[in-house]
């Protein structure tokens, strides 16, 4: 069990660079670009090879936590260096380590929360296991499989349909909102409230 003053690190896992924003594996640059909007806050650059914000979630008082947004900047499949420098230099338990990223075995838009677990061929994933061990939270963000025979890699690295946009902005919200409820109530209750 982790204590509840020590800082959370919520990495929002993505690519860097214009070329990538719009791409579904850039899902977890959207949600913490919103986190970081909510805490009326901008990124700045870290010694980690990430941009950060610092900020707090949840309601003044008591359940209010101390909050780490980071951006890696390193390419997706070598995520693990500079969150394992952001948790290093944040002392942040493991257990408060939170991973936004796609998910392909999901469908588009829904959301499932959970601690530990294997990589499922994700390259940001696997990057942070090997730094960290498997026991920290995800925020898996689904993104659906490609259609026909298209590639997996291409798939990931294009934009989301303009169907899909039609929506994104809401399942954005509503994953930011999943992980301040993680944060703030815990995981259970982030999970009873999301996982669809």
């Amino acid at each position: 069990m982790t204590d509840d003053t020590s800082p959370w690190l919520v990495v929002g896992l993505g690519n860097p660079g214009g070329e990538y924003a719009g791409n579904r594996h850039n899902v977890g640059f959207m949600v913490a670009d919103l986190l970081a909007e909510r805490m009326g806050a901008r990124f700045k650059a870290h010694r980690s090879r990430a941009q950060v914000v610092e900020g707090r979630v949840g309601p003044p008082g008591p359940l209010s936590r101390r909050v780490v947004v980071a951006k890696p900047m390193s390419f997706m499949n070598l995520s693990g260096g500079p969150v394992t420098a952001l948790r290093d230099f944040y002392k942040v338990p493991v257990g408060h380590v939170v991973a936004v990223h796609d998910e392909l075995d999901i469908d588009y838009g829904a959301l499932r929360l959970k601690i530990g677990g294997g990589d499922n061929g994700h390259n940001g994933l696997k990057s942070i296991t090997k730094s960290l061990g498997a026991d920290y939270c995800r925020v898996r963000f689904g993104i659906g499989r490609p259609p026909g025979r298209m590639d997996v890699a291409a798939f990931v690295l294009k934009d989301f349909s303009a169907a899909e946009r039609k929506e994104l902005a809401y399942f954005v919200d509503r994953a930011a909102d999943a992980v301040e409820t993680l944060i703030v109530d815990g995981l259970e209750r982030a999970q009873g409230t999301y996982n669809s």
